[in-house]
């Protein structure tokens, strides 16, 4: 995908492993589920190493902050994503953009359980949809990967996890 692209063939796939195309057919039904595969292992890649600095905050807000710090600290990262040839954004922006109900279903399970947690330490309020928060914070996250800020100084990680803070204590809290 780094040499051809989203429009990467069954056939690119097959001469750049060395293998017959019908092989490549063996793993992947079509183009389409390939592509799919693709950016479902980038983005489980890049929720791990999230995940890592994130599990490092003990407090919700805390936790999101260093999601969004990390998201865009990051989103250029190779070793994290797929440079697209021709392509001035990384392959993180183009699967954040892609609408792919099980990502988003994926990232929605990885904040369940840390929602639930803020629930326990009593830092949310008790009728917070958990599941709809979740996607909340998937949005919020997103947006940091593919939108400009007109406010906040995106390059600077203290002034995105304040902004980050201070809307979700005040969005969740009791």
């Amino acid at each position: 995908m780094a040499r051809y692209g989203l429009r990467v063939s069954m056939r690119d796939v097959a001469a750049e492993a060395g293998i017959s195309r019908g092989s490549v057919y063996r793993y992947y039904a079509d183009r389409d589920a390939l592509v799919a595969a693709v950016i479902e292992r980038t983005a489980d890649r890049f929720v791990a190493a999230a995940a890592r600095e994130v599990d490092a905050q003990r407090l919700l807000a805390d936790q999101v902050a260093a999601a969004a710090v990390f998201i865009r600290r990051h989103a250029g990262d190779e070793a994290l994503t797929l440079r697209l040839p021709g392509a001035r954004e990384s392959l993180l922006a183009t699967l954040f953009g892609a609408g792919s109900e099980r990502l988003v279903e994926r990232w929605d399970a990885f904040w369940l359980p840390r929602l639930a947690a803020a629930h326990a330490r009593g830092e949310i309020r008790a009728d917070l949809d958990h599941r709809q928060a979740a996607e909340w914070i998937v949005r919020l996250m997103l947006s940091f990967a593919v939108l400009p800020s007109a406010v906040v100084d995106l390059d600077d990680p203290g002034a995105v996890a304040a902004f980050v803070r201070d809307h979700i204590v005040r969005g969740f809290a009791p």
